[in-house]
């Protein structure tokens, strides 16, 4: 008598809640971002328009390369630091901002699990498919976790963050606050302060100042996977605001502002050349040579990351970097506790 293989455990449905707070003003950001950043006199726009599934994959990618260190050191440091992580903060819950696969934060949840702490999840990510799959996917790996997803922007929607049920950590990592200049980058900051009771703590991720040599290699690989990533970006144009850019019109130019201490990826067009955006009847010229800048990515010194986090009303906890101080965890909290 043939035996039927059992079937894999499904997560209770009560353990998953996802709340999407999309409502078609993604779309009317790029065509709002576009409109602006190329009408400028030096063209510009943001990197969060990078990542289309084929930025994500390709983004994906860049982290596996051997010149790009900040997704290996940040792995290093939690690995190294979580359970000391889960002691300090006693937290019930994490939040984390700009999900994704969840891939690093397992980390985290695994400590908070061991330490016996640990109720809900809350990621924050624009991928509704991606935060359904991690929450069925998490909900089988720790039994009795809670899931509650929110679709939206974390830049627009931090106020849909549902209420702790106890003491939290908020997660920001992989150096994202570096895509921020510093005046919004505060400004966020004291956002994401507000969301922080007195228990409550955020751990940031930071890329730290360095020999700029190794900061270009990172943002300029020799397999040339981030050229690709960023000439996605006119991919991304042409197809959401029937743009006819030609990627291969433009190179991939990353450098380091010294001044500013900032990575600067670029496109600059190999030749003289116009395109159209159709949906916003807007013709885009460039000379030969010109330039469109499409990320910076701020570096920080640990008393960057002081000053940013005081401005923001947050005191400095625990200072954590990899054996070779290329990348920073920060954890802090609410300054008057």
């Amino acid at each position: 008598m043939s035996v039927e293989p059992a079937a894999p455990p499904q997560p209770p449905q009560a353990s998953i809640r996802i709340d999407s707070h999309l409502d078609g003003a993604e779309d009317r950001s790029l065509a709002e971002d576009v409109l602006d950043g190329l009408t400028r006199p030096f063209k510009e726009l943001p990197p969060k328009h990078f990542y289309d599934a084929r930025g994500a994959q390709l983004f994906d990618r860049i982290c596996e390369l051997p010149e790009y260190y900040p997704t290996r050191c940040e792995r290093t440091i939690l690995g190294e630091r979580a359970d000391e992580l889960a002691e300090l903060t006693g937290a019930v819950e994490l939040v984390e901002l700009g999900s994704g696969t969840a891939a690093k934060t397992r980390v985290l949840l695994d400590a908070l699990s061991a330490a016996g702490t640990l109720e809900r999840y809350v990621p924050v990510d624009v991928t509704e498919s991606m935060v359904r799959e991690c929450a069925e996917a998490l909900t089988v790996e720790y039994p009795g976790l809670q899931v509650h997803g929110v679709i939206g922007d974390f830049e627009r929607h931090l106020g849909q963050i549902p209420a702790a049920n106890g003491p939290r950590i908020v997660a920001f990592l992989g150096g994202t606050i570096g895509n921020f200049p510093p005046g919004s980058r505060r400004r966020f900051l004291r956002e994401i302060a507000r969301l922080l009771g007195p228990e409550d703590h955020l751990l940031m991720g930071t890329d730290l100042v360095k020999d700029p040599r190794v900061l270009e290699a990172a943002y300029d690989d020799s397999q040339g996977v981030t050229a690709e990533f960023n000439r996605n970006v006119l991919r991304v144009l042409n197809r959401e605001l029937r743009a006819d850019f030609d990627p291969e019109d433009f190179d991939h130019v990353a450098i380091f502002d010294t001044h500013h201490e900032w990575i600067e990826m670029r496109l600059r067009a190999r030749r003289e050349l116009s395109a159209c955006v159709g949906d916003l009847d807007l013709s885009v010229h460039f000379d030969e040579g010109e330039e469109l800048r499409t990320e910076i990515s701020a570096k920080f010194t640990p008393q960057r990351v002081e000053g940013d986090l005081a401005a923001a009303g947050l005191a400095l906890t625990e200072w954590m970097t990899d054996p070779d101080g290329l990348f920073a965890l920060s954890l802090s909290g609410p300054a008057a506790r």
